[in-house]
């Protein structure tokens, strides 16, 4: 309508020999009218709510849910969903939402998709909806959510088959993130009793002293105890294999926590750390969110001793070293993890073609091309490591 009103305006310049600038003014007015009516399409006693998830993968699709809540009395019709602004790695892969008809007291569901490419926390803006204007020139004034926080994470390679020396070690003090498995408990305290504890765990003396049941509370002080160290150097890689390296020991993590063994994830460079993951149920969501924010730095090898990073490697029974990096110190290190008495593996992720890595003493050494662990993740088909 605005264009054909622009070009009334230039035909009807010439009011002595023709009557076109009446159409302008019809145009003209209009959108005059549909914007002076939009105050009047104002939503009443109507609420908006998004909801997504809190992580996804890095290239699958994000659904967030929209809620539209109507309290009052009147009857709304033609809703149209206006969307935030993407991130520049982010990209909606539906057109944008639109409610037919919002009964008083009723509720209206649509939802809005998107993918995103970079790991790492990302916000997006509030949603808004509002009421198509009569003849539809307009949309009158807009409610708004609140913004959305989420998560996107590295894709999870999938991991069929790992080997690695499964054997148990002294955890002195327990862990407090194992669940109980029935080796070796130790008393750690009383608890109030909950639906579904066993009988025999009811302390009888703690319950008379409370005045309400309580049960006794263990801790397990044997596990198998596995470190998983990522290498961040992505100086002698491409992008394409950091980031397959990445999921890779994501699935690694997945593979071992489907299991009875404790996970510490060490990533390597300055100011390294350890996301101890335990064997709850967050852990892998813990090591996800770790994994997201790593961007490629200094290997930390050759600079950080395996006595340096804590936690007692005396405690753990085998380590895994992933990364995308070359030969350099690395070997070395890993040859120290060895003779402190640990299981240790490589594995790297390589550009090239897959092979046998050179041999290690001491070590076994395994090296998969970029290419492979990312058509696994697409086809689901499974890694045998």
């Amino acid at each position: 309508m605005f264009g054909l009103a622009l070009l009334a305006s230039l035909v009807g310049l010439d009011v002595l020999h023709g009557q076109t600038y009446w159409l302008w003014a019809a145009c003209l007015s209009l959108l005059a009218a549909s914007v002076l009516a939009r105050p009047w399409m104002g939503l009443q006693e109507v609420s908006v709510q998004v909801d997504g998830p809190e992580r996804v993968a890095v290239g699958a699709p994000v659904h967030f849910q929209i809620k539209l809540t109507h309290q009052g009395f009147r009857d709304y019709t033609d809703l149209r969903v206006q969307r935030p602004f993407l991130p520049w790695d982010g990209t909606w892969l539906e057109s944008a939402p639109r409610v037919a008809r919002l009964r008083p007291g009723g509720q209206s569901h649509c939802r809005a998709t998107a993918r995103f490419l970079e790991r790492g926390p990302h916000h997006l803006d509030p949603f808004s909806v509002g009421a198509l204007v009569p003849l539809g020139l307009a949309v009158g004034p807009s409610l708004e959510s609140r913004g959305t926080r989420f998560m996107v994470v590295p894709p999870i390679a999938p991991v069929v088959e790992l080997e690695w020396p499964d054997r148990l070690r002294h955890q002195i003090g327990g862990v407090r993130l194992a669940s109980r498995t029935g080796e070796s408990l130790e008393l750690a305290g009383l608890r109030d009793w909950q639906q579904g504890d066993r009988l025999r765990d009811l302390s009888a003396r703690g319950s008379a002293r409370r005045g309400q049941p309580v049960v006794r509370e263990y801790q397990q002080e044997y596990f198998s105890r596995i470190a998983v160290f990522f290498d961040p150097d992505g100086r002698t890689a491409s992008e394409q294999a950091f980031e397959a390296s990445i999921a890779l020991t994501a699935g690694v993590i997945e593979f071992l926590m489907r299991g009875d063994s404790l996970v510490d994830l060490f990533i390597g460079g300055p100011g390294a750390g350890v996301v101890p993951l335990g064997r709850s149920r967050g852990g892998l969501d813990r090591a996800l969110d770790a994994l997201a924010g790593v961007r490629s730095r200094p290997a930390f090898c050759e600079t950080v001793k395996p006595s340096e990073l804590g936690n007692g490697l005396e405690a753990f029974s085998a380590a895994f070293l992933i990364g995308s990096a070359d030969g350099g110190g690395r070997s070395p290190w890993l040859e120290g993890l060895a003779r402190s008495g640990l299981g240790a593996r490589w594995i790297r992720v390589v550009d090239g073609l897959e092979g046998e890595a050179p041999s290690v003493p001491g070590l076994r050494v395994n090296r998969l091309t970029a290419h492979s662990v990312e058509a696994a993740i697409r086809s689901r088909s499974g890694l045998r490591l």
